[in-house]
This record gives structure tokens, C-alpha cells and sequence, in this order.
């Protein structure tokens, strides 16, 4: 019988392109259509906002589509369909945002069907994206390729944000719908010749199972319904638990984004420009931790900077006590070191959602086999339910802790504080999903596990 070989830097760097292209289409219609409802169409800016949330909702379809994925064996085909999909939406989304300075409700209409394409082109690519890393990349490359991966996907919303900014500017309609357009083919070129023959020979694939799973568990997977498997992998102990791990995690991360700005304004009295800086310290930070993690994971480290797992835990830990920190800091006022803070708040945060995206690639791979998108597709359902209710729950508790509290510095300590809390819950959540390895299994021991792979 064939194996199918493990992925080696080349094809992760094809895969981190793929990444780049999903960002870059989404880059456009969450920030540059944005922009140009509430600027130039002087529209409430709840309307970006329900149309984000939206495409975070569509995104409920995760399990089903990494499901599809797991059926069909092959991942590629899902990936180049996820981005054509998401391509067709940002070309509709365009003309949506251009037909609502003429026909407002019409154009609002064809902007939900417009996300709801965007939902789901993410979810098919993204999904089958992870659950193909996990068959495919070995367990000491996983950090330093989700690093990688993601990192590459930070460069595609960067030079995409740069380009689309000044080929639109002067602002016309009919430009913005010429430059959307533009990239919407040259992102599927790029992913078309990105997955060419990524996968291999389609008879290796027939007969190979993944490099984490045995081929007779897959077989059986692939005659069942997927209500069937779905309610399988939740009651997988470990599967469960690692799932409300991300809920958490990623509703105190995301929740915090769109109030940071704000309390540096009101409690510090910072300038636009200044709390814009601010922000961007934070996400350096983030970048840092990822390349921490992503050093900490290579072979080259063996265990001196720490292991994934443990990272996973500690990164949690430290965010929660950079979110105290933000606490005093609504209390102590403009004595407080708020840039370092804000600092390694970011360090933490890049840390703990590398580990996590290292963490996941490995475990989609356990408990029965074949599963492995439905797995990815469960755990992705989670991210985007938690930063859908993080936007909201995050702006909505500031303004309700201020219409309780007529201190603002207060009000935004009390938010700070639960997001602090929500930090170290995950961090205890983390230490059970470590501890369902085995009866003996700890973050460190699960290192181990890492190291074995190596040797």
C-alpha cells in the first residue's frame, strides 16, 4: 500500500499563499467596504457591522463542509472551490456597496447574499486548509508552520490594504468594482496554481489514510451521515473539551480588540494617531508571540524555550494577567506603563493562539479516524461563533458597565476584568484538554510526545 509523504516547507509556504488569498479578499470587504458605507454612503456603521457578523454566522456550516472534505478524501478541491466562492462574493459585495447609494434596501439585500458567499467560501477553504496541515504536516513542524501560515495570511491583508487603497483612490464606483474584480481572479489564479498537485496522485489518495489515522477507520467514516459523525466527535472527551477551550479563548481575544482604542482615548486622553499606534504595538506583540511559539516548536529549540503545549497554557495565563494589568491601568491612570502592557498582552496573545493552531493540527488527528475536517470544522464553528459575539459583547458590556458606573476608568476596569477572568478559565480548560491525553498527561508530558516525533 502507498503513504502519502509528509508536507515539507515548500508546500507549507504553497498552503500559507492560499492563506494570503483568503485574507486579501476579506481585508477588502471588512475594512475598505466598510469604510466607504459609513464615509462616503454616510450609512450607520451597524450596517458593516451586521454584515461582518453575518459572515462570522454563515460560518455555523464549518463541521458540514469539513465533513464533505473527509468524504471526498481530498481537501484541494474544497480549498480552490472555498476561494472561488469567496472571490464571487467580494465581486458582489462591491457592487452591492456601489448599488446602495441608488437603490438602498436592493443593495442591501444583495450584500447579505453577497457575506453569506463570503461565510462560506472562508469556511470550505479554511476548514480544508487546517484539516489537510494536520494529515499532512509533522508534529514538529506544526507550530512553525501555523506561524508561517498565518503570518503569511498578515502579509496578504497588509499589501492587499496598501494596493486596493491607492488604486481606488480618487474613490469612483465603477473603480472600486474594476479593482475588486481584479483581485478576485488573480486570488484564484494564485490559489489554482498554489494547490496544483498539492495533494498527489489521486490513486495514492484512494489508498492512503492520513499520516495521524488508519485507512479502515476512514472507510467506515466515509459511508456515514453526518449528523452521525458530528454527535460521534462531540462526545469524543477531548474534542469537547478543546472546543469550549476555543469559545472561551477566542471570545476574551476578540472581545477586547474594538474597546482598547477607545479606553486609551477616554482614560489616557491619547490621539487618534496615538491609539492607532497603540493597537499596532499590540499587534507586533502578536507577531512576536507567534514567532516565539513557532521558535519553541522547531526541532532547533528541543524544549528550551518551553513546550507548544505548555505555551498554549502559559499564554492564556500571562494574557489574563496583561488583562489585570489593564485593569490598574483604568484605575491608576496615566502613571501606568500602558505600552509595555498593551505589549505583552500582544506577546501573550500571538503565543497562546499559535500553540492553539499547533495544539488543534494534532488532535483533529486522534480519537477515531477520517475525521479530521469534521474535527477542524467544529473547532472553526467555535472561533468564528466566539469572534462574531466578541465584537458585540465586548463593545456593548463598555457601554453598559459606563451607563451603570460614571467613572469610564472604572467602567472599563470591570470590562478588562472579565476578559482577565475569561483568560484564566481557558487557561484551566487548557490544562483538562492536556490531561485527556492520558491519566499521567500534562502540558510538559505532552511535550514529550513532540519531542518523540523528532527523534
Amino acid at each position: 500500500m502507498h503513504t502519502m509523504s509528509p508536507f515539507g516547507w515548500l508546500h507549507i509556504v504553497r498552503l500559507g499563499l492560499v492563506q494570503a488569498c483568503l485574507g486579501s479578499v476579506v481585508v477588502v470587504t471588512t475594512s475598505t467596504l466598510n469604510r466607504i458605507m459609513v464615509v462616503e454612503l454616510a450609512l450607520p456603521a451597524l450596517l458593516p457591522g451586521l454584515l461582518v457578523g453575518w459572515h462570522y454566522g454563515v460560518q455555523m456550516v464549518r463541521p458540514r463542509l469539513g465533513f464533505g472534505a473527509d468524504e471526498g478524501r481530498r481537501s484541494t478541491p474544497w480549498m480552490l472551490g472555498g476561494v472561488v466562492v469567496l472571490a464571487l462574493g467580494g465581486i458582489l459585495a462591491s457592487v452591492a456597496t456601489v448599488w446602495m447609494a441608488s437603490e438602498l434596501w436592493a443593495g442591501m439585500v444583495l450584500a447579505f447574499l453577497a457575506f453569506c458567499l463570503i461565510g462560506l467560501g472562508v469556511s470550505a477553504c479554511g476548514t480544508s486548509l487546517l484539516a489537510l496541515m494536520a494529515k499532512r504536516v509533522p508534529d514538529h513542524r506544526r507550530a512553525p508552520a501555523a506561524t508561517l501560515v498565518w503570518m503569511m495570511m498578515i502579509v496578504g491583508f497588509a499589501v492587499t490594504a496598501v494596493t486596493v487603497g491607492k488604486l481606488i483612490d480618487p474613490y469612483s464606483p465603477s473603480v472600486l468594482i474594476q479593482v475588486t474584480t481584479g483581485l478576485a481572479c488573480t486570488v484564484v489564479l494564485v490559489a489554482a496554481l498554489s494547490l496544483w498537485g498539492l495533494e498527489g496522485p489521486v490513486a495514492l489518495l484512494a489508498s492512503a489514510s492520513s499520516l495521524n489515522s488508519p485507512s479502515a477507520a476512514q472507510e467506515q467514516t466515509s459511508g456515514q451521515r453526518f449528523k452521525q459523525v458530528l454527535q460521534e466527535v462531540w462526545a469524543e472527551p477531548q474534542a469537547r473539551t478543546f472546543t469550549i477551550f476555543v469559545f472561551l479563548s477566542m471570545l476574551a481575544y476578540s472581545s477586547q480588540d474594538l474597546i482598547l482604542e477607545p479606553f486609551a482615548g477616554s482614560v489616557f486622553g491619547m490621539s487618534p494617531g496615538a491609539t492607532t499606534q497603540l493597537s499596532g504595538l499590540h499587534h507586533s506583540g502578536v507577531l512576536a508571540g507567534m514567532i516565539l511559539v513557532a521558535v519553541a516548536g522547531s526541532s532547533w529549540a528541543k524544549g528550551r524555550l518551553g513546550s507548544v503545549p505548555s505555551w498554549m497554557v502559559w499564554g492564556c495565563l500571562i494574557s489574563a494577567v496583561a488583562m489585570s494589568g489593564l485593569c490598574l491601568a483604568g484605575i491608576q491612570g496615566q502613571s501606568w506603563p500602558l505600552r509595555a502592557n498593551v505589549f505583552v498582552l500582544g506577546v501573550a496573545n500571538g503565543a497562546f493562539s499559535i500553540a492553539a493552531i499547533a495544539t488543534m493540527m494534532r488532535l483533529a488527528g486522534k480519537g477515531q479516524g477520517g475525521r479530521e475536517g469534521t474535527r477542524m470544522g467544529l473547532w472553526g464553528a467555535s472561533q468564528a461563533i466566539a469572534f462574531g459575539l466578541g465584537g458585540v459583547l465586548g463593545t456593548a458590556a463598555s457601554d453598559l458597565a459606563r451607563w451603570l458606573i460614571t467613572s469610564p476608568s472604572l467602567a472599563y476596569a470591570t470590562v478588562f476584568g472579565l476578559e482577565a477572568l475569561m483568560f484564566a478559565l481557558s487557561a484551566a480548560v487548557a490544562v483538562h484538554v492536556f490531561r485527556l491525553d492520558g491519566p499521567s498527561a500534562s502540558p510538559d508530558s505532552v511535550f514529550n510526545t513532540y519531542q518523540g516525533a523528532q527523534q
